[in-house]
């Protein structure tokens, strides 16, 4: 590898002895790729097309036969071949193709010509070098075949897939059509702190930090759901943020510790206007970005058409495990059951809420596969939910589950000051006595709550998995452009 620099090194050196900066300052295409190939696809092969043109991009592919070459030059939107042709471009040719190696950045212009075996071309009489690549690329046929090495040089893996890059672009497309369909729906972004006093929102263990000047201990956030609530109680009716968050936990093929996540809150509504809206929301963007609501999964087909499945957290564990945990009296008949069921019953799980909970994780989550709403949780998981109208014991809670991961969860949202702060004064003590996930009492967001907060529907949907669902990617990581990783070598500080 240190040879091939070297060599092209001499070779960047050359070309500023011919007077060529290998590093250019500029350079003005006249077209994209894809927009060539569509325009000028009725020109029949064998034939030139006297139109001047400017592209400029990645070399991806040569081929030199005597005094006739074949470039590949790909930009954003596509790929186009190159005609290099030692008649018309005279002493230009030999330093063409001497000098340039693919994963150069040229810019060519030209006129267009089909060649014999159908393939549109650039026939180039000028050329410029516009940066000239020290590294090679992957090797043309085996490309990045190490999965690892195509996160941790995302570059790499952008340049020689196009499947990458579509993903990427399905993304930010994706987030786009989110935020229009909400500002459509007046709803307002609203940025809220990623440093955080005091971590809340959610059961996460949260990153750590310090601010000097103030001599304070900080959190990167785990939610935005407090602050977006502080809002809401100060007099906008409908908003949202579309930002990062940041939770302290282990990485696998559905989690990043930074991850994107949409929040919304809608004033005077509860968690079945929240269903409606997600279901709108999801197969509204499919639609944009997928060309409909069906779609394939992993080899599975999807119906993202609405109205999706509805069924409580009851329903769905009696159905996979005929346990009707409404017949427990307490938690010891609970686990009983469960482990007479072949059901592992965690110490942790503390109470029939909470072995419900373990039950639906167990047998029922990863069965989701078409979209299901599934409602009606335990009050002991759902601090910050508001008690469900009729159930004792639950919560107006819903998580919305896809190809079995959780996508969206939202609530009916606790607005009582009086039972949000024992609700929170009992996650206090669950953290002092050894959970890292659970957080302590925000008196200003309670305070804010004695101040009034209107009924309030809220929704969290978590962009990663979304896009992992429309883009058919398998692993969180293939949607994150630079996720998380170990460093490869360690160094001593």
């Amino acid at each position: 590898m240190s040879d091939l620099r070297e060599t092209r090194l001499e070779k960047a050196n050359a070309l500023r002895e011919l007077g060529q900066e290998p590093y250019a300052l500029r350079f003005e295409p006249s077209h994209r790729t894809d927009q060539l190939q569509a325009d000028h696809a009725d020109l029949p092969n064998g034939e030139e097309r006297q139109l001047e043109v400017a592209v400029a991009g990645r070399v991806m592919t040569r081929r030199v036969m005597g005094k006739l070459a074949f470039f590949t030059l790909a930009d954003e939107t596509g790929s186009i071949q190159l005609y290099l042709e030692k008649a018309s471009l005279g002493e230009s040719f030999s330093q063409l193709t001497t000098l340039v190696d693919a994963g150069d950045l040229i810019g060519v212009c030209g006129s267009l010509r089909r060649t014999d075996r159908g393939e549109l071309s650039v026939k180039v009489s000028d050329w410029q070098m516009l940066t000239k690549a020290l590294q090679p690329l992957p090797d043309k046929w085996h490309g990045l075949a190490d999965v690892e090495k195509r996160y941790r040089q995302r570059y790499l893996d952008l340049i020689v897939s196009p499947q990458s890059r579509e993903t990427f672009r399905r993304r930010a497309l994706m987030v786009s059509a989110i935020r229009r369909w909400l500002d459509e729906r007046a709803f307002l972004e609203i940025e809220t702190p990623v440093l955080q006093a005091e971590a809340g929102g959610a059961e996460a263990r949260p990153f750590i930090t310090h601010h000097n000047t103030l001599d304070l201990p900080l959190y990167l956030r785990i939610a935005t759901e407090l602050h977006l609530k502080r809002l809401v109680v100060g007099g906008f009716e409908r908003v949202y943020e579309l930002g990062r968050i940041f939770r302290n936990e282990g990485v696998s093929t559905r989690h990043n510790p930074e991850f994107t996540s949409v929040e919304v809150y809608q004033a005077y509504a509860d968690y079945t206007d929240m269903m409606d809206l997600t279901e709108q929301l999801i197969a509204s963007v499919a639609e944009q970005i997928c060309g409909g609501t069906r779609i394939a999964y992993q080899g599975t087909e999807v119906d993202l058409t609405p109205p999706w499945r509805r069924a409580t957290m009851h329903e769905l564990v009696q159905e996979a495990t005929g346990l009707d945990f409404n017949a427990f009296a307490d938690r010891a008949a609970a686990a009983a059951a469960m482990e007479a069921a072949g059901l592992e019953v965690p110490e942790k799980a503390d109470s029939v809420g909470r072995l419900l909970n373990e039950a639906f994780e167990q047998r029922v989550e990863a069965e989701l596969i078409q979209p299901t709403f599934v409602t009606d949780y335990p009050v002991e998981i759902s601090p910050l939910a508001r008690k469900h109208r009729s159930k004792p014991g639950l919560v107006e809670r819903f998580e919305l589950f896809i190809v079995g991961r959780e996508t969206a969860n939202a609530f009916s949202e606790l607005i009582d000051p009086l039972d949000q702060r024992q609700r929170l004064e009992d996650q206090q003590a669950r953290r002092a006595a050894g959970d890292d996930e659970a957080h302590g009492v925000d008196e200003d967001f309670l305070q804010a709550l004695e101040v009034g907060m209107p009924p309030t529907g809220g929704l969290g949907i978590g962009i990663d998995r979304l896009v992992m669902l429309l883009t058919d990617s398998p692993s969180i990581r293939d949607v994150i452009a630079f996720p998380l990783m170990r460093p490869e070598t360690r160094t001593e500080p």
